[in-house]
C-alpha cells in the first residue's frame, strides 16, 4: 500500500462517489480505460476488490467503503493545504472553484472576465451543470462557492441574492399571441410548453405559479438544458418559460419573442452560495464580494 498515488486515490474518490466510471472520467478529463486501469492497479495495490458488479451498476465493497473514507479525508488536508498556501499568496495568485447552473452559465463567464481583468493573478475552475449535480457538490463540499436560483433546503449553507432573475414565457416570433398585450393567464392552457427536467428551479417555479392561478398547462418535451428549450421553440414544437438573461442573443436576433402574460415575469433571483462554515481563500471571499456589489451592475 505505501506504493499508492495522490493521483490513484483521486480518481478512486471520483468513482466512489459517482459509482459509475464513465461520470468518473468526465469529471477527471480522462478516458475511461484510463480510469479502469487506475482502479485496477489500485485494487492490486489493495490486494482487495474495491468495486463489485451487479447488473448495470458498481458498488463499494467493504474494503472500498474504508478506502472511500481515508481518500476523502486527504482529499480535504490537500485542499486545505492549497488553501492555506493561496492565502499566503494573497489575491496576487490563487484559484477560485466555482460552479453554476446551467442557466447562469450565460452570465457567469461574463462576471468573471470582469474580475480576473482585475485580479489578473488568479485561476478559474468553473463547473457548470444542473441543479442537482451542484447540490450535491455542495453537500461533498467539492465547491468553494455556487450561482444557482433556487437555494436548496435541508442543507447546512448561506445563500444570498445578489442579481434578479426575472422568467418570461417565450415564443416564436410568428406565434399567434405575440404582439397582443396583457394576455390573460388562462390563455396559456391552450398552449404547449416545453420544460426542464424535474428538480430544476426554473421548472420549479414555474409549476408553482400555475399551481397557484389553478391552471393545468400541457407538456410536451421535457429537456435538462436552456439551450434545448430555446431551439425547440425557434422550431414552433411549443412555448417556454426561461430566465431573461439566457436570450439577449435570440432576441437581438428575433428568432424569439417575449409574450405580455399577465402576472409574467416571475420574479426570482440569483443566489451565491456556499456552505455555512466553509473555510474561504482570499479570491473566494473577494469574489463573493465582487458578485454582492457590483453584479447588477455588470449584468442588464
Amino acid at each position: 500500500m505505501s506504493h499508492i498515488t495522490l493521483h490513484q486515490l483521486k480518481v478512486f474518490e471520483s468513482v466512489a462517489r459517482h459509482l459509475s466510471y464513465t461520470r468518473a472520467a468526465e469529471e477527471l478529463f480522462l478516458t475511461q480505460p484510463t480510469v479502469s486501469l487506475q482502479i485496477k492497479q489500485l485494487e492490486n495495490l489493495a490486494a482487495l476488490p474495491l468495486f463489485e458488479q451487479m447488473g448495470k451498476r458498481i458498488y463499494l465493497t467493504e474494503a472500498g467503503q474504508e478506502l472511500y473514507q481515508y481518500s476523502r479525508a486527504i482529499a480535504q488536508l490537500i485542499a486545505d493545504m492549497e488553501l492555506a498556501l493561496d492565502e499566503l499568496k494573497g489575491l496576487e495568485r490563487g484559484k477560485l472553484n466555482i460552479s453554476v447552473v446551467s442557466t447562469a452559465n450565460y452570465f457567469a463567464p461574463h462576471l468573471l472576465a470582469k474580475f480576473c481583468q482585475r485580479y489578473q493573478g488568479i485561476t478559474v475552475s468553473l463547473n457548470v451543470s444542473n441543479r442537482e449535480n451542484i447540490l450535491r457538490q455542495l453537500a461533498d463540499n467539492l465547491t468553494d462557492l455556487a450561482i444557482m436560483g433556487q437555494p436548496p433546503d435541508g442543507l447546512d449553507i448561506v445563500s444570498e441574492s445578489f442579481m434578479e432573475n426575472p422568467l418570461v414565457i417565450i415564443a416564436p416570433p410568428d406565434h399567434p399571441l405575440c404582439g397582443q398585450q396583457k394576455i390573460p393567464v388562462k390563455r396559456l392552457a391552450q398552449e404547449v410548453f416545453l420544460v426542464r427536467e424535474p428538480g430544476s428551479g426554473t421548472r420549479n417555479a414555474m409549476e408553482r405559479f400555475f399551481t397557484e392561478q389553478q391552471i393545468t398547462i400541457n407538456r410536451g418535451m421535457e429537456t435538462d438544458t436552456s439551450e434545448a428549450i430555446k431551439q425547440a421553440v425557434q422550431a414552433g414544437m411549443g412555448l417556454g418559460i426561461m430566465s431573461r438573461h439566457t436570450i439577449e442573443l435570440e432576441l437581438i436576433t428575433n428568432r424569439l419573442k417575449i409574450l405580455d402574460v399577465q402576472g409574467f415575469p416571475i420574479m426570482r433571483h440569483w443566489h451565491i452560495v456556499h456552505r455555512k462554515n466553509k473555510r474561504f481563500s482570499n479570491v473566494a471571499k473577494t469574489f463573493k464580494e465582487f458578485l454582492l456589489k457590483e453584479a447588477p451592475e455588470l449584468i442588464p
